[in-house]
């Protein structure tokens, strides 16, 4: 399980270091081998542990591809995906095209999503998490499974 938001800075090469509290789980996990691809809705990465992304990809095999949404998903999804592996430094690359996508700059945060990640850049975290304080969330907006949420 992944959570937390860890500031980090991409290096000339686009290497982003894994904070040392996910570097174990993840060579345990998935021998460090990641994938990386672009989010749907915003405009920031998703990175999943190799067990999970195979999750999602045998859920998009087994969708009707000729559906419409579907070949969207497809397209953006597996189109995108890149396969990364930490390196002895416990380190990964992020593809150019994916740098660019999101907005990859210096100053970046890798963001805990139960089971993956979400890399944004800090100056869209910042933005967009500022926008979620600001909205107002009566309970009833929430999936009815949330209601009983303890917070």
């Amino acid at each position: 399980m992944f959570r937390g938001a860890n500031a980090i800075n991409l290096d000339a090469k686009g290497r982003l270091a894994v904070p040392a509290r996910y570097r174990d789980r993840l060579l345990e996990s998935c021998g460090g081998q990641l994938v990386a691809t672009i989010a749907l809705e915003e405009r920031c990465l998703w990175i999943y542990p190799l067990h999970e992304w195979e999750v999602v990809e045998e859920q998009l095999r087994k969708a009707p591809n000729m559906n419409p949404a579907v070949k969207r998903l497809q397209r953006l999804l597996i189109g995108n995906a890149n396969d990364l592996e930490l390196d002895g430094n416990g380190r990964f690359v992020i593809p150019p095209l994916l740098r660019e996508h999101a907005g990859l700059d210096k100053k970046v945060m890798l963001v805990g999503q139960i089971n993956k990640f979400e890399l944004w850049s800090e100056e869209a975290w910042t933005a967009t998490t500022s926008a979620y304080l600001d909205e107002s969330q009566e309970p009833g907006e929430l999936p009815e499974q949330l209601h009983s949420l303890s917070l």
